[in-house]
């Protein structure tokens, strides 16, 4: 097959869209070259030549000559009009938007059917970890039970260094930030929602599953404490930011949330800003996929995966979601052990179906007991930052 030679439209020159040039640098082997690069902020010094940048999202939208789009802004309304637009204008799209990808992604498979490009996002979810590519190719004759794992690698950059370390939580996100791990507002990071988004992706190309992320319940690490830790160190545990979906029958379940796992298990030793992804099927048991989930290079070098296939008109088949179970839908109804920490007192044991230890001390207070999904995702205490909850593998 006969390589395409590709124009590059460039959206955003932050960390991603640097480590994508750096990495387009240094690989020389991909038949691509950028024309133009569209930034906010045009006095901004930058390591490239000026002539590169402009303000004026049109000169990137209406060349005939850039034929690929890669749209790597923030803005998750914004990226929707670019995308769109540049598939109406007959141009393929590469995005690393997961916030846009899962709460649009009817509509993108809409316009990616009507106007025949090629949509692809691999660096939407876990970076340098291939696993769109995987789910799309290698899994799409297995029969997948459950996708689990670390999605997000600022989180785990942030509980390894207060874990192993011994850094405190406002210290290591400082630090975070600083190495480009986490943003400025780290909220989508540290509270779990960015890998439900990165998990609403990985349900479509797993099981064929559109859901929207408000759907999904999401607990994140701000609220960890020391006298958590300490738990965990006594049980032999370790802290991950854990986002999960099990296939059961035509019923789905998912999450994302803090859960002790046995120091034993893989994703213990997943550690830093690497992103790890375990993949459970009835023939090939499980599997596991390691790598950097955060950083300039590792996601660069996702988005340049993306740009490569489209030199060989590549695209997702979607298989799964053209030939899904119809009646499939995802559900809340899962039993779930959890500790629960609180400061004071707590007055909703009736909402666990057992309660299976308790402990109080002038130092905290914790019980452990079992939960249904729905009733922990719909209870008012859950919103009290005295409390906290971390799921028990």
């Amino acid at each position: 097959m006969t390589k395409k030679r590709l124009k590059l439209g460039i959206f955003g020159f932050g960390c991603v869209g640097t480590g994508l040039y750096k990495v387009l640098e240094e690989a020389g082997s991909v038949e691509a070259n950028i024309k133009k690069i569209c930034i906010k902020h045009a006095d901004k010094p930058r390591p490239i030549n000026k002539k590169y940048f402009t303000t004026d999202k049109e000169e990137l939208l209406l060349d005939p000559e850039i034929n690929v789009i890669v749209e790597l802004i923030d803005d998750a309304k914004a990226a929707f009009e670019i995308v769109s637009k540049a598939m109406k204008n007959g141009k393929a799209v590469v995005s690393a938007n997961k916030k846009m990808i899962a709460e649009r992604l009817p509509e993108l498979l809409k316009l990616e059917q009507t106007y025949k490009v090629p949509f692809l996002y691999e660096a939407s979810v876990c970076a340098s970890i291939p696993i769109i590519r995987n789910l799309e190719e290698y899994y799409d004759n297995d029969l997948l039970t459950s996708v689990s794992g670390i999605f997000n690698g600022s989180t785990n950059f942030i509980l390894t260094k207060m874990i192993n370390d011994h850094v405190s939580y406002p210290v290591v996100l400082k630090e975070a930030q600083e190495k480009g791990f986490a943003e400025s507002d780290p909220t989508l990071d540290v509270e779990g929602i960015d890998p439900k988004y990165k998990l609403c992706i990985i349900l479509f190309h797993a099981f064929g599953l559109i859901t929207q992320p408000k759907d999904i319940f999401n607990f994140g690490i701000s609220r960890i404490s020391d006298f958590d830790l300490n738990f965990a160190q006594q049980r032999n545990y370790a802290i991950k930011l854990i986002a999960k979906c099990n296939k059961n029958g035509n019923e789905i379940t998912g999450f994302c949330a803090p859960t002790f796992i046995e120091k034993e298990d893989p994703l213990a030793h997943v550690k830093y800003e690497y992103n790890g992804v375990v993949l459970e099927s009835a023939f090939s048991e499980n599997q596991l996929m390691i790598g950097k989930g955060a950083g300039d290079k590792p996601t660069g070098s996702a988005v340049l995966s993306d740009i490569s296939a489209l030199t060989y008109d590549y695209k997702y088949e979607n298989k799964k979601y053209k030939h899904v179970d119809k009646n499939l839908k995802l559900v809340n109804n899962g039993t779930y052990k959890v500790y629960v920490r609180y400061n004071d007192t707590f007055s909703n044991f009736e909402d666990f179906s057992s309660i299976e230890e308790k402990f109080t001390s002038p130092y905290g207070n914790y019980f452990i007991g079992s939960i249904n999904l729905e009733t922990l995702s719909q209870s008012q205490w859950i919103k009290n930052k005295n409390i906290n909850i971390i799921f028990i593998s």
